[in-house]
């Protein structure tokens, strides 16, 4: 544009300048008025649901999780983002002046919220501001607790170190290849109970090894171990071995590429009856929190490989599984930055990558709770279904011809069971049924000796939050349970939950699933 405004004359300069400024003016734009919060809706009953509580009387609310980073830490891939030094503070939230003082240290150092506990509230801090944030809270006599001293220790130590993760992946490869190529069991029964036992029982068996090159290959193994959080390669070669190994009951389709060009991966888990429900199943959408990919791909496990062990009911559900609805980002948190949550969607302003790709769904897009600036955690993107993580979702439910009854997204952290609606205080006509459902399998998770879930409607018992794919599943779609699960924990780890309590956090996620798997069915 430059060089036509210095080549025009005086007048063309003027309406040039006028129209770059008004452009400037519209990237920028802060969201609407109607970003305050509203009251529930007249038809909720107290006794149904527990809605939170009416903000202060001229309440400064925090901006959750709508914190502009410093600088653009995602330009450059050559030096990993470190934060050694940085902590996490779990600070009082229950009355004015507690408020006021978060907000105070969001808007004064850049601190970033990462969770809502009813009464407090967890903030992330880099090193640099520790200081001051403490003294500042000081003043204000506001209570708080450190929860992590040191994120970068808590990075280093969550997964196993890498020798084991590899003895541990090359084990299971090792192990099938045997049993694949040995004569002691037919290839023809190698998906059988009695094969999985023997399988087991010979776990790292070494004597007919495969060479190195042939590891993985999805015909013979696969490198899935739910002790460690694994990189996109190792869960869509999972996948893939799962179609080529049981293919009676498993396909994998891509549904579309990301923006970086990864394929988003759903496995079809059917046995093939005309007159099934269906559910759908994603995971990962926000990069960092690497639990909700580790479950999902256990979920899996247990639907496929356990699946003489599971319910009727369990097995007649078409099962249709998103393991990473954000390749590109969770691929970033591996390889530069740990704490990333966006997609990797190029900068739009010069300087700030990415898109929360869960304000990303045209269901209510752009309201409370969603951010209109590139560098906010929580932006929105430039319109509903901008990127194509998101579009791709919208157009293979568009054409899908399956009978959806149930849309569970899996996230992390805080142990809520939530459902719609999201983009305000409000429920839907049928909350009643979409609260005892998430009741009941709370006790039902907590009961096998798994973590206390709280439930309820993620507008209400956290905060608003619009453009979420649960809203839309509700809203668009019109599938009835449609739940954002937020797994372990309650805060002690934060999105850094080490990967010994990946089978227990799993195990929760899969009682969940079976309780609707058997509500649709059942009634």
């Amino acid at each position: 544009m430059l060089p036509l405004i210095l080549s025009a004359d005086y007048r063309a300069v003027k309406v040039n300048v006028i129209v770059l400024i008004c452009i400037v003016i519209a990237v920028n734009a802060p969201l609407s008025s109607q970003a305050s919060p509203t009251t529930p809706t007249a038809d909720v009953q107290s006794d149904v649901l527990v809605i939170s509580p009416q903000p202060f009387e001229n309440s400064t609310e925090p901006e959750l999780l709508d914190n502009p980073r410093d600088e653009d830490e995602s330009v450059s891939t050559d030096h990993p983002v470190k934060y050694t030094g940085a902590q996490l503070w779990r600070i009082s939230y229950d009355d004015q002046v507690r408020k006021n003082a978060v907000a105070d240290l969001q808007h004064k150092f850049n601190v970033a919220m990462w969770n809502l506990n009813g009464t407090s509230v967890d903030m992330f801090l880099k090193k640099p501001v520790i200081a001051d944030a403490r003294k500042l809270l000081e003043n204000a006599k506001v209570p708080f607790d450190v929860v992590i001293d040191d994120l970068q220790h808590a990075i280093d130590t969550e997964n196993p170190p890498p020798e084991v993760i590899e003895q541990l992946q090359n084990r299971k490869v090792r192990n099938v290849n045997f049993w694949r190529r040995s004569s002691a069991v037919p290839v023809a029964n190698h998906r059988s109970l009695s094969y999985r036992r023997l399988r087991g029982a010979f776990l790292g068996y070494n004597s007919l090894d495969p060479p190195m090159e042939l590891w993985p290959d999805a015909r013979w193994g696969h490198r899935m171990t739910w002790s460690a959080y694994h990189r996109l390669s190792d869960i869509h070669g999972y996948l893939e071995y799962l179609a080529n190994t049981y293919p009676e009951i498993c396909s994998v389709q891509s549904i579309g590429n990301s923006i970086e060009g990864r394929p988003l991966l759903v496995l079809r888990i059917s046995n093939g009856n005309a007159k099934n429900k269906a559910v759908w199943i994603d995971g990962g959408i926000h990069a960092r929190e690497w639990i909700s990919p580790a479950t999902v791909t256990y979920i899996i496990d247990q639907l496929v490989e356990y699946r003489e062990d599971q319910p009727k009911y369990v097995q007649d559900i078409d099962w249709y599984i998103l393991p990473v609805a954000n390749p590109d980002g969770y691929e970033y948190t591996h390889l530069v930055d740990r704490l990333w949550r966006k997609n990797r969607r190029p900068s739009v302003n010069g300087r700030c990558h990415g898109v929360d790709l869960n304000r990303n769904f045209g269901y209510h897009w752009g309201e409370q709770g969603a951010s209109r600036q590139p560098c906010a955690e929580t932006f929105a993107g430039m319109s509903a279904f901008s990127e194509p993580e998101s579009l791709a979702q919208k157009n293979f439910f568009e054409r899908s011809g399956a009978d959806f009854q149930a849309f569970l997204s899996f996230h992390s952290y805080g142990q809520y069971i939530l459902y719609p609606w999201g983009y305000d205080r409000f429920v839907p006509p049928d909350h009643k049924e979409l609260d005892r459902l998430g009741r009941e399998a709370a006790v039902l998770m907590k009961k096998s000796g798994g973590a206390s879930y709280s439930v309820g409607p993620s507008g209400s018992l956290l905060y608003p939050a619009s453009g979420g794919s649960d809203d839309w599943g509700k809203g668009t779609l019109g599938i009835k349970y449609c739940y954002t699960i937020e797994l372990r924990d309650s805060g002690r780890t934060g999105f850094i939950l080490p990967a010994n309590q990946i089978i227990s956090t799993s195990k929760e996620a899969q009682i969940f699933a079976y309780k609707v798997a058997e509500t649709i069915t059942h009634g």
